[in-house]
């Protein structure tokens, strides 16, 4: 649905009332050809694609609570593809082309800003690593990796601490491409173009579990009765081991709590998205203003939405080693979003040994950058029964050979046996 700016004028005028819902609310039918667990980026992005790339457009997306209300709405939105490890660079690439694209895809203006990101080097050894990243880059055709120097990282950024005597600032790979988006402009831009292409969105609608017979899945019991199904795909985010685990499925993740912050809105001031190669710190300043940074995981298993003091403390900590000007901001408020923490950091797109039914998690760290090309590569796993060639080594059985994809010991190195 498009408005005139003279309609977008009248309805401001007015009070917004003339504005009429961007999606459905359906009942949910009885039999779907697949339902997809899961109203988020991941579980959006997937339905949208089963329509428009392979014409399955009899799709249900259940989410128990409202589209966008779990970690795609509840992030720091950066948006990169500066990853080394073969697996990984290549899902990323396919992720950020699919980025590039998609605002003329959807119709929807979802704020992807390529401001450029750059990881910070505090020795030789980081700096070897950049280059490296780098080079693993250029090989995806990705050739906007730049490696910098402390001369060059300082012109650009020059508030920056590059003699702090512990992590003085030896130079940097800047990425280019990379930059931020708005996160729940996503969610909002596939919800509209998944529904008009049919797909039924079904919210308040919490999956109590499944109905599997002879080793195939036939559907799903929800708070609103039973839907059956052809095919199920799990998109779940931290909730993966709670609903793996009604279809049988113990998988080898762990949910861990990340914080984000944000401080008052302040005239613009930091340019690029920037990592802090010392301390797990990232930074950009949100089209409002506000200076929006996150840290580590709060290492601890929980399904709570907030997290605890001690981890405020740390990235504060880091924040101000980096860059001393941070202090003067006041922080308005934090959040927690509940991570799916891989044994290797790396996720998982696989089916599983029931029929019918595929799973996506274990998204880590990465869950946000990668929803274009999670929703595109599951799609096409589900529709066609074959691994998209972007996401072949992210399947489940790594974990019984050993071929971990553990970039940069990410993982949450979980105490499963």
């Amino acid at each position: 649905m498009r408005y005139s700016a003279w309609e977008v004028f009248k309805n401001g005028l007015t009070g917004n009332k003339g504005w009429k819902p961007v999606w459905r609310n359906p009942e949910p039918k009885t039999h779907y050809d697949a339902i997809i667990i899961g109203g988020g980026g991941h579980g959006l992005s997937t339905a949208y694609y089963l329509a428009k790339n392979h014409g399955i457009t009899n799709v249900a997306v259940l989410e128990r609570g409202y589209l966008g209300g779990g970690n795609v709405g509840r992030n720091t939105t950066i948006v990169r593809a500066n990853y080394m490890l073969n697996g990984n660079s290549q899902f990323y690439s396919h992720s950020l082309k699919l980025w590039e694209g998609m605002e003329q895809d959807l119709n929807y203006n979802t704020m992807l800003s390529q401001r450029g990101c750059i990881m910070l080097a505090h020795s030789d050894g980081q700096m070897d690593a950049m280059a490296r990243r780098g080079n693993m880059m250029h090989m995806q055709g990705d050739t906007d990796a730049e490696l910098m120097g402390r001369d060059a990282v300082k012109n650009l950024l020059p508030y920056l601490n590059f003699d702090n005597p512990r992590f003085p600032i030896y130079g940097g790979l800047m990425h280019w491409r990379g930059g931020t988006a708005r996160h729940d402009a996503v969610a909002w831009g596939y919800a509209r173009a998944a529904d008009m292409r049919g797909v039924d969105l079904i919210q308040n609608c919490e999956v109590k579990g499944f109905r599997i017979e002879h080793g195939k899945v036939l559907g799903v019991e929800t708070s609103r009765g039973y839907i059956g199904a052809g095919k199920v795909g799990m998109t779940v985010a931290g909730r993966s081991s709670q609903v793996g685990e009604m279809a049988g499925l113990r998988l080898p993740i762990e949910s861990h709590v990340l914080q984000a912050f944000v401080t008052e809105g302040l005239k613009p001031v930091i340019d690029n998205v920037i990592s802090f190669g010392m301390g797990h710190f990232y930074i950009s300043q949100s089209d409002k203003g506000g200076l929006v940074f996150g840290g580590d995981l709060d290492m601890y298993n929980s399904y709570a939405q907030r997290g605890n003091l001690p981890m405020v403390e740390h990235v504060a900590e880091a924040g101000m080693a980096l860059m001393p000007m941070i202090g003067k901001a006041k922080m308005l408020r934090s959040w927690g979003g509940i991570m799916d923490m891989s044994m290797d950091g790396t996720p998982i797109i696989d089916k599983t040994d029931i029929e019918g039914f595929f799973i996506n998690c274990g998204w880590c760290y990465g869950g946000f950058k990668a929803v274009p090309g999670s929703g595109d590569v599951f799609a096409h796993l589900m529709a066609t029964g074959n691994y998209h060639k972007a996401a072949d080594m992210f399947q489940l059985r790594r974990f019984e050979t050993g071929h971990m994809i553990d970039e940069t010991g990410n993982g949450a190195t979980p105490n499963l046996h």
